[in-house]
């Protein structure tokens, strides 16, 4: 770690993480570019803020709902990109089981800040 793309992602996962434990909507859509795309825990594909918004105001209402990103790896993939993947592990304190998720993001320069372009959740458990 500690390269520039390490301390980009650190500090969105850090706004994320904050966002969710509240299911601040507006907090976490911020975080997303204007052209995000965005794969959840549903089937549906969520697209822009509006999209996001949507998606984190349809969660259930958790009473301390947690997420902790784990195996962060994150590489410039170009002068405005970023890659990143992890694991998030949601700890929704024993109101549905806890859940662990293999999370993809693309995050962009955006009117000369960082946002996640594309998001991109999947079962952790293998399929094949």
């Amino acid at each position: 770690m500690g390269s520039e793309a390490d301390a980009i992602v650190s500090a969105i996962i850090a706004k994320w993480c904050a966002g969710f434990a509240t299911l601040d909507a507006a907090a976490l859509s911020s975080l997303y570019a204007k052209n995000a795309f965005f794969f959840g825990s549903n089937p549906k594909l969520y697209r822009g803020r509006d999209g996001v918004a949507d998606y984190f105001n349809g969660l259930p209402r958790w009473r301390k709902p947690s997420a902790t990103f784990t195996d962060v790896q994150a590489a410039q993939a170009g002068p405005d990109l970023i890659n990143m993947g992890a694991t998030i592990s949601f700890d929704l304190a024993g109101e549905r089981p806890d859940l662990v998720v293999k999370m993809s993001w693309v995050i962009i320069r955006e009117d000369g800040d960082w946002k996640i372009v594309n998001h991109h959740a999947s079962a952790k458990a293998p399929l094949i």
